[in-house]
């Protein structure tokens, strides 16, 4: 790739006139050696296995093998359609599909991993929702992924994109701001506003730990998806409405790496601290264990 950093990616923009999409296209097409209309074919292929994740998660209320969690996507939608959600309908939408999706991975079903498959749910969440929203073809979503791709790009390369080597900031924070990012995008924002959402998405989960109970991807990373769903929402409007990331984008990513570095083992993926050290959390892990149902 011709960009290292998100600052990169925002002056090539500007010195050829291009969106964050069209750049990483053409940087995908430059490295692969694959034509263009290959690449964005399937990239369309991913965003279809998305939207279905969306609909099996919420048709389905899928259940994990644990009998840990499952339906609560279909929960929040129910909430959405009975009126006045305190998060408002599309952002509540954008909740529940996030949930959905994370639900769908945790029954082993079919999902893409943006970046990882526990944080699978933030982008599909905040895409389809706002797809539905805003009437778009998915010609200009696959493009919006092409925008979240080169974001997630930038932080693999100067940080971590996992919970095991950086906690649950690199994880889901990751997720929350190549949605933002790429959000920004779609509704017409420049590469610098969606450079200034990553930023401003990221500080929000600098320093939140990877905790789930039992090792699995379960508890409390689906709610973090659906949570996710919300920030890289908010982080958008603010770099819409002008907010900067006072620190650089990429500046924070660096603060990401500082902090992933000096988190202790227990906080990283391991079930050894955190949430999955509470009492019910080592409780839910003795039960599941025993092969028992863990609210029977």
């Amino acid at each position: 790739m011709n960009f290292r950093t998100l600052n990169d990616i925002s002056n090539l923009c500007r010195r050829e006139s291009l969106s964050i999409a069209e750049l990483m296209i053409a940087e995908q097409a430059k490295e692969t050696g694959e034509p263009p209309d290959k690449i964005v074919r399937q990239m369309a292929d991913y965003y279809e296995v998305m939207k279905r994740a969306v609909r099996k998660g919420l048709e389905g209320g899928a259940s994990s093998r644990s009998g840990l969690v499952g339906g609560d996507g279909r929960k929040v939608l129910g909430h959405v359609a009975a009126g006045e959600p305190s998060v408002g309908d599309w952002t509540g939408k954008a909740m529940a599909y996030a949930l959905a999706v994370s639900e769908v991975n945790a029954s082993m079903g079919r999902i893409v991993a943006t970046p990882t498959a526990g944080s699978c749910g933030i982008i599909p969440g905040v895409f389809v929702s706002s797809q539905e929203r805003f009437g778009w073809e998915d010609g200009k979503l696959v493009n919006g992924l092409f925008c979240a791709g080169a974001i997630g790009y930038v932080i693999a390369n100067n940080s971590f994109i996992s919970g095991a080597e950086g906690g649950c900031q690199a994880e889901i924070g990751s997720a929350i701001g190549m949605a933002a990012g790429a959000l920004v995008e779609l509704r017409g924002g420049s590469p610098e506003q969606a450079v200034h959402a990553v930023g401003l998405a990221l500080k929000n989960t600098l320093g939140l730990i990877c905790d789930p109970v039992a090792g699995l991807v379960e508890v409390p990373c689906i709610v973090r998806n659906g949570l996710g769903a919300v920030n890289a929402l908010a982080a958008a409007d603010m770099a819409l409405a002008g907010v900067r990331s006072v620190i650089p984008s990429d500046e924070v990513i660096g603060v990401m790496l500082e902090v992933g570095s000096k988190m202790p083992g227990e906080h990283r993926e391991t079930a050894l601290g955190g949430l999955a050290q509470t009492p019910t959390g080592r409780k839910l892990t003795e039960q599941i264990k025993a092969a028992k149902p863990p609210f029977g």
